[in-house]
This record gives structure tokens, C-alpha cells and sequence, in this order.
């Protein structure tokens, strides 16, 4: 499973996917590690061993914070589903990763593919701004991934295609943190950034012809590039033995494109995952 994953941008998509699913997933293998030593007594030590499960399972409620269009000023805060399954770290379900795959796995890398659903959307009716740029729809995205840990450091880098054919194309996420357990406690913090291809920045910034004449907005022509640079920030705590919760944040600042473009009322972004989960 990866280890990270910034669920809007990520992870959001793209953003809050990436830095999200790793740490949770560090932190289950952490609590994980952290049996109890065997007793001395010959009793016990006699007995068979009980061979650990290949399955982890966490699934409790979580609650999302996240722009209401791509540049909005407002915020919208809905209920999210807060899923941590895998089998084997080799198949897994977490975050808006829905199903995933770890076709390359050990201790320091992941290696695969998920589909992905991205919440990431704009409406016509969120804001009068909006008025006469049309609707685009958020949907399933193909998601491949590769991350690796050295230390207290993870690397990862992740790729998300629009599937659905919403016009949300292609963007690359990647990210750099650090993490540090102490105690029930698990801290991770680290810079990324995301670059989208000139699909993605016309759907969500770009304003045609067609759009300025409906909408009263200067046309707007975009390309491929930076669309933002984030920080991430993950604080999990284990409540007891099946019980944990978390909140994971990034705080992103839209560049290039997406900053200049006329729909955009806010350069600044808040992306935020808050859950509970009981695991079996």
C-alpha cells in the first residue's frame, strides 16, 4: 500500500491522495510493530504461535474540507468515509483510492496502480462567478504510484488520468516528508508540488471565446504546468488497541496558470481529511 496520498490534490484529489494514504499506511505498520514481548513463562512459550493476519482492516467516519471549485474562496465540508483495507500489502482500499494495486512492494517501496475517484468539480450554481463557464464533474481517475522511504523520509510520486472523460486530463503529484512516532503519536510534515497538463488547466482556469461572451470574463488561454506547491501536515493518535484517529492537512498556493486566470478569486488552497477509525 502506499504510503502517502493527498486526497484532493491530490487528493484530493491528487493532493491530499498521495501524503494521506502513505502516512496512514506508516502508521498501521508502526502500531503493528508494536506487540507486546513474548512471556517467559513455559506455559506460553510452549503454545503455537498465532500467525499474524494478512489483512489489515480500519474503516470509521471522516469529514472533508475542501475548495468548492478549483480557485473558489469558499470552502465546502462534506462527510467522507474513512477506509484503510489492504491484503498483503499487495491489494488495497483506502482514502479515494477505491482499489489499488502494489505490483512492486517491501519494507522501504511501493510500486503500482489504483483506480482513484476524485471529488474535484465545478458548477455553474456554486457561485454567480460562474456563470457561463459551463460544468465540469468530478469522476473516476487512473492512479500509478511509487514511493520510497529512507529513513524517516519518504519520497513519492504519483500520476492521475481522467477516465471519465470530464476534460480534468492528467497531473502529477509529488512529495517529500518526513515522519516521527512518539509514543500513540505519528508527525508528518513536507513540501510537494503538482504540475497538470494543459487539459486539466483549461478545463478548471481557461476561459474560451465562447465562455467570455456567456460569462463577461476575458478570455483566457492556459498550458501545461505548475499548478501548485503545497505543504503537507498528518497528526494520527492511537485512542487504544482498535481505536485511532487522524487529521491530515495541506495548504497549497496555486501558480502560474490557475493563478492568473480570471475564475480564480483565491490563490490560496486548504485541503483537510479529519477521521476515526476502528480497526479489526
Amino acid at each position: 500500500m502506499p504510503k502517502s496520498s493527498s486526497f484532493i490534490a491530490a487528493r484530493r484529489a491528487a493532493t491530499l491522495a498521495a501524503a494521506m494514504t502513505l502516512t496512514l499506511y506508516t502508521a498501521g505498520a508502526w502500531a503493528d510493530d508494536a506487540a507486546p514481548p513474548p512471556s517467559s513463562t513455559s506455559q506460553q512459550s510452549d503454545a503455537p504461535a498465532k500467525p499474524a493476519s494478512k489483512w489489515k482492516i480500519g474503516i470509521g467516519p471522516g469529514v472533508v474540507i475542501t475548495p468548492l471549485y478549483p480557485g473558489s474562496r469558499e470552502l465546502r465540508v462534506f462527510p467522507y468515509p474513512a477506509l484503510d483495507i489492504s491484503y498483503d500489502d499487495r491489494v488495497f482500499s483506502q482514502g479515494p483510492d477505491v482499489l489499488g494495486l502494489n505490483v512492486l512492494r517491501s519494507e522501504n517501496y511501493h510500486v503500482g496502480a489504483a483506480l482513484s475517484f476524485d471529488f474535484q468539480s465545478r458548477h455553474e450554481k456554486d457561485d454567480p462567478h460562474l456563470h457561463g463557464l459551463g460544468n465540469v464533474d468530478g469522476g473516476p481517475k487512473l492512479k500509478l504510484f511509487a514511493d520510497y522511504t529512507a529513513w524517516i523520509f519518504t519520497g513519492s510520486v504519483a500520476m492521475y488520468q481522467d477516465i471519465a472523460g470530464n476534460g480534468q486530463g492528467k497531473t502529477v503529484v509529488t512529495d517529500l516528508y518526513a515522519s516521527l512516532p512518539v509514543g500513540g503519536w505519528l508527525f508528518s510534515m513536507g513540501p510537494g508540488f503538482t504540475w497538470a497538463d494543459a487539459e486539466y488547466t483549461r478545463t478548471f482556469f481557461g476561459v474560451s471565446s465562447q465562455q467570455s461572451a456567456a460569462s463577461g470574463l476575458p478570455a483566457y488561454n492556459t498550458g501545461a504546468g505548475i499548478r501548485d506547491v503545497h505543504l503537507n501536515g498528518y497528526v494520527s493518535y492511537d485512542i487504544s488497541k482498535h481505536w485511532a484517529a487522524s487529521v491530515a492537512v495541506t495548504l497549497g498556493r496555486l501558480q502560474h496558470y490557475a493563478a492568473a486566470s480570471p475564475i480564480t478569486e483565491r490563490r490560496s488552497e486548504l485541503n483537510t481529511l479529519a477521521s476515526v477509525n476502528y480497526r479489526f
